[in-house]
């Protein structure tokens, strides 16, 4: 099968009119004819990561975060960003990302999350007009729980250990609303949907204020929060690539924790 074939199915799942109007999803580099010797799939897409679809000889990488964020100017070896340009040109490695499309999308990375926590009824937060698609979900812990024990529940689903919240502490935990990334923009959605607790990967120092009394507010770090978009990534291509290697990379983070 041609690579376009492997866009396809990602772009049935999350078309591309379902990113935000700041993003950049899509075919980044490479060319889609050729035919697909196996895909690679990430959060984030560095040298090491060509480095790495190149040693797995897959000519594909798929990643949640695009490489080509802003517009490139020139493409030297100034920063990573041009580096792994470059080395994805001349390893002739297409790279494609899902990125917001992936996060607005039915059952895409915002569901994937409400499935780890246990959500049920899980359904969009803020629901995009005319189309099926929108930011963070929404649904309920099969029963309540204490702060403790949801703080443990999210520990359990991501593999984190650290988790920045605010100062609230409801006596019951049971509506919960999720967000990948930076996901403080939907924090009075929350609210307005009832629920006790919020979860995101980030949010900025201020607006941990004003929700004391309103509901709990949880921050996991943008990639833990997001993690498992590559594992999503495996699962729609997967129907549409048979018999082709859909492999996930060695997760690689930006920061370390110390």
């Amino acid at each position: 099968m041609k690579i376009k074939e492997a866009v396809r199915a990602l772009e049935l799942f999350a078309p591309l009119p379902l990113q935000e109007s700041y993003d950049n999803a899509g075919l980044q580099i490479g060319l889609t004819e050729r035919e697909l010797s196996g895909a690679l799939l990430c959060l984030d897409v560095t040298e090491e990561t060509v480095a790495e679809a190149v040693a797995k000889g897959c000519n594909l990488i798929v990643a949640h975060h695009p490489l080509l964020f802003r517009g490139l100017k020139c493409v030297s070896d100034a920063d990573y960003v041009q580096r792994t340009v470059r080395a994805a040109i001349r390893a002739d490695v297409a790279i494609y990302a899902a990125h917001t499309n992936l996060d607005n999308a039915r059952g895409g990375v915002n569901f994937r999350a409400a499935e780890m926590l246990g959500l049920q009824g899980a359904d969009f937060l803020r629901p995009l007009p005319g189309v099926e698609g929108g930011s963070g979900v929404v649904g309920d812990l099969p029963e309540a729980v204490g702060t403790e024990a949801f703080l443990n529940i999210i520990r359990s689903a991501f593999g984190v250990e650290r988790i920045e919240a605010n100062l609230a502490q409801p006596a019951a935990i049971r509506r919960v609303a999720f967000c990948g990334g930076a996901g403080d923009f939907l924090i009075d959605d929350a609210v307005r949907a009832g629920a006790d607790a919020f979860v995101t990967g980030e949010v900025g120092y201020h607006h941990f204020f004003g929700h004391d009394d309103e509901l709990l507010v949880c921050a996991l770090g943008h990639h833990d929060s997001e993690w498992h978009a590559a594992a999503l990534l495996r699962d729609i291509l997967r129907p549409a690539c048979p018999g082709v290697p859909l492999l996930l990379a060695e997760r690689r983070r930006p920061t370390r924790n110390l």
